[in-house]
């Protein structure tokens, strides 16, 4: 299926690694120009050389923490033009009410939360003016399972898909779709890191950690590619009547609680 991307301008953030970094092979594969943002320079430098091999058509690199002041429009206006933008940067502590401080919680907001806010104001600007383009945002399914112990994560990841709700039923009006994707547990570098730390205190070997998944849908974690699969495709023509809505990449499981 040609999903019509090539030469496409892709704004990707939290791109050095785990979905953000699917994501870019993902449009790499579909001849895009990537320009990806992350702290980490030297990852995503490193990263730049396999996205070409894949298929992009150029890569650039813009490192910068998108929870400083001033950062999303510092980064917006050196992407330039933007077909799409994929929010992807940020984590969310776990923990309950009185285990998150108000320090941890604003900076972890700050990036995930705010970071979506403040670079999808910055690039729907030039979107509407251009009277086209696509924002995905990677969000979680966490609000679909609410427990005390995540209370920072699932009311994070509520108010992004009421952001997605609220920006995505009007945005056509301009040209713009706006859509959000729910990973239920990946199979990131950061997950299998916990995971395997589960796995030592479970049975004193960290690499069984995959026996502990298997209450998962198929007995696993989702694999990258299959998050990162979604939203290539919902950033082309081939899903433009979608906008305002949330895909869940879950397996199912946020149906099933």
């Amino acid at each position: 299926m040609d999903l019509r991307l090539s030469g496409k301008r892709v704004l990707i953030t939290g791109a050095s690694q785990g979905i953000g970094l699917g994501v870019a092979e993902g449009f790499a594969a579909e001849g895009c120009h990537l320009i990806l943002n992350a702290r980490n320079a030297a990852l995503m430098e490193a990263a730049a050389a396999d996205l070409r091999k894949l298929g992009a058509a150029s890569v650039t690199v813009h490192a910068s923490d998108l929870a400083a002041p001033g950062a999303a429009v510092a980064l917006s206006a050196a992407a330039g033009v933007v077909d799409v933008l994929v929010n992807n940067a940020g984590a969310v502590p776990q923990g309950s009410i009185d285990q998150i401080d108000e320090a941890r919680w604003r900076t972890a907001w700050d990036l995930k939360i705010f970071g979506y806010i403040n670079l999808s104001r910055e690039v729907y600007a030039g979107m509407a003016a251009r009277k086209s383009g696509v924002i995905v945002n990677i969000i979680g399914v966490s609000p679909f399972h609410p427990t005390n112990k995540n209370v920072a994560g699932a009311a994070g990841n509520a108010a992004l898909m009421a952001l997605t709700e609220c920006m995505g039923t009007g945005s056509l009006d301009d040209g713009v779709r706006v859509v959000g994707i729910n990973p239920g547990a990946t199979e990131t570098q950061r997950q299998v890191v916990r995971w395997k730390a589960r796995a030592q205190a479970a049975f004193g070997d960290e690499n069984r950690w995959r026996e502990l998944t298997t209450n998962f849908p198929l007995g696993r974690l989702a694999r990258v590619d299959e998050v990162a699969d979604m939203a290539v495709f919902l950033a082309s023509e081939r899903a433009s009547y979608v906008s305002g809505t949330m895909i869940s990449v879950d397996g199912g499981s946020g149906s099933s609680r």
